[in-house]
């Protein structure tokens, strides 16, 4: 059964809220609502032998002020191909029969959010997470770049910064790190933490000893 798209209309909690009740109905055999991984997922996640190397290797340092930081000094998203900007990049990666219109705007496809294993329909119901927040960066080391920098920092598309997720799931991680947040599905704790991990480990950010705490807890639940 294909998946019903829950209505744009309705608000984004209770469209949400929705698809998390589909999602265990369908896990319990009752309709055939697809709850299969993306047809890609982020490049560069690395085993957990590397990520323990990396996370090892990261410097710890006390939280830096958020004092200057600005949404607008990361620029996304840009134009990475043709018409096609980062974000419907990533929606074509981490999507499955993904069509575009003449824009590159997805008119029509799946996206599995492997955050909260929601599956949706329609773009709009998702947003594109910056695994290590803007925000984050600033605090831990980003708010001594260039605005080139920056912009290349917020439309990584080389590692595992950027991923499809339900939409309202992203907005309450916020700009919250692996110490107070992290993904509602257990079983993705492991990749997130390697891959928020690498990510900090290639852009020379710091971190705080709870995140790199948090962290190690992530690592321990891989089996690679």
């Amino acid at each position: 059964m294909r998946v019903t798209r829950v209505s744009a209309r309705f608000p984004r909690v209770t469209r949400h809220a929705a698809a998390v009740v589909l999602a265990a109905i369908a896990g319990a055999g009752l309709v055939g609502v697809s709850a299969q991984p993306a047809s890609a997922t982020p490049p560069g996640i690395p085993s957990k032998a590397t990520a323990q190397s990396q996370l090892n290797a990261l410097t710890v340092a006390a939280q830096g002020s958020t004092s200057g930081y600005s949404r607008d000094l990361f620029p996304h998203w840009v134009t990475i191909s043709g018409s096609c900007n980062t974000r419907e990049q990533v929606l074509k990666r981490d999507g499955t029969s993904v069509v575009v219109d003449s824009s590159c705007a997805a008119t029509s496809g799946r996206w599995y959010s492997p955050y909260d294993g929601a599956t949706w329909t329609a773009a709009s119901d998702v947003d594109i997470d910056h695994v290590v927040p803007l925000a984050e960066a600033w605090r831990s080391g980003a708010n001594s770049w260039t605005t080139s920098r920056r912009q290349s920092f917020a439309n990584d598309l080389s590692r595992p910064q950027l991923i499809a997720v339900t939409d309202n799931v992203n907005q309450s991680k916020g700009d919250q790190d692996p110490s107070t947040w992290q993904p509602s599905l257990s079983s993705y704790r492991c990749t997130y933490g390697k891959m928020w991990i690498t990510v900090k480990y290639n852009w020379g950010l710091k971190l705080q000893s709870s995140e790199k705490s948090a962290l190690q807890s992530m690592l321990n639940t891989c089996s690679s």
